[in-house]
């Protein structure tokens, strides 16, 4: 693409602001099958990086400066932590049965894993990679999401969310889901008061007021949802519809609680993430061996990430770092920044 004066100019002036060296937002995506977690620079859309990790990687969590990377592998019943620096394991953790889910505190303190065969959540140390304690909540967990103060844990489960007490590490309730069955992903809004739930068996997603701890909405969506993600305004939520009926996203209004655009995408939807400016959605597709990438203002798939054809990639959970360092942000900016200036 050649660029006019004007649209250097102003990829000149978001460059500069940034000060820093350019670092472009990188997603993380597990491959269950294949033991290993794809690297993709979302700038260039391509894969950069193949790391090896444990068996069964499904869940994984990227912290908020994007210095690690949390993998739970479902297989061997442990944690992977990735240095993206090096793009490399690290440490290696034993956590509980089937490590299914993890959420990293917003200080990057602490990771929070889902065990889904013994129902519990163990509490990682980020600085020495060990588990400090093992918390008991409901049947077969599945998401797990922290709220933006780092001051509660929210857990999925057969029949509600399970919430935590950060500061003593002690379950503090249980909020009952319409229905009662079959919370899987989980996402919270920046402000923290509301909670997003897919209820993967009624093919909808449910609304709680986090004051209150109770369902104020239900949201029909396509069949099969299960992830879920929340853009950095709060003002759109993104779901994954799993099914081959479906190979869909559904975006929701967070205002009116009302679907408003469903987006196709690969075959298999199942890890969903919201890059660090809003602006581009990227789906991760199990058996579409590919990552759909989602323009937030059409609403449409503007580009697809292909990894292979033995690749299955899952991504279940926070898999791009929720904020960007150095240049991330900008240069994600900066192309509707060019574009507004024409040619």
């Amino acid at each position: 693409m050649i660029l006019s004066i004007r649209q250097h100019v102003a990829l000149l002036v978001l460059l500069t602001a940034a000060g820093a060296v350019p670092a472009a937002p990188f997603a993380y995506l597990t491959d269950t099958d294949a033991n290993e977690v794809a690297v993709v620079d979302t700038m260039t859309n391509t894969v950069t990086t193949i790391i090896p990790v444990g068996s069964g990687p499904f869940g994984v969590a990227v912290n908020s400066a994007g210095s690690r990377v949390y993998v739970g592998n479902s297989a061997a019943n442990t944690l992977s932590v990735i240095d993206t620096a090096s793009n490399s394991v690290i440490a290696t953790v034993p956590v509980g049965q089937f490590p299914y889910a993890v959420a990293a505190n917003p200080s990057g303190t602490r990771v929070y894993v889902v065990n889904n065969t013994d129902h519990t959540v163990s509490v990682v140390d980020a600085a020495t990679n060990s588990v400090t304690a093992s918390i008991t909540v409901g049947i077969n967990p599945g998401g797990i999401v922290v709220n933006s103060g780092g001051t509660r844990v929210y857990v999925t489960d057969d029949n509600g969310v399970t919430v935590i007490d950060t500061g003593n590490n002690s379950v503090i309730g249980t909020i009952a889901l319409i229905g009662g069955i079959n919370g899987q992903g989980v996402a919270v809004n920046p402000a923290g008061t509301r909670l997003y739930v897919t209820d993967t068996g009624n093919n909808r997603v449910q609304v709680i007021d986090t004051g209150a701890n109770a369902v104020i909405a239900t949201i029909p969506v396509g069949y099969l949802p299960y992830g879920i993600a929340v853009n950095p305004a709060g003002t759109r939520i993104y779901v994954t519809n799993e099914s081959h009926t479906s190979n869909s996203v559904s975006v929701i209004n967070a205002a009116t609680n009302t679907v408003v655009a469903t987006v196709g995408v690969g075959a298999t939807p199942v890890g969903i993430g919201v890059g660090p400016s809003g602006t581009l959605v990227y789906v991760a597709n199990e058996t579409g061996n590919s990552v759909s990438v989602i323009d937030t203002a059409s609403n449409a798939v503007t580009a697809t990430i292909t990894l292979g054809a033995g690749a299955h990639p899952t991504a279940f959970g926070q898999f791009i770092a929720p904020t960007a360092t150095g240049f991330g942000v900008s240069i994600e900016r900066s192309r509707s920044a060019v574009e507004a200036c024409g040619a």
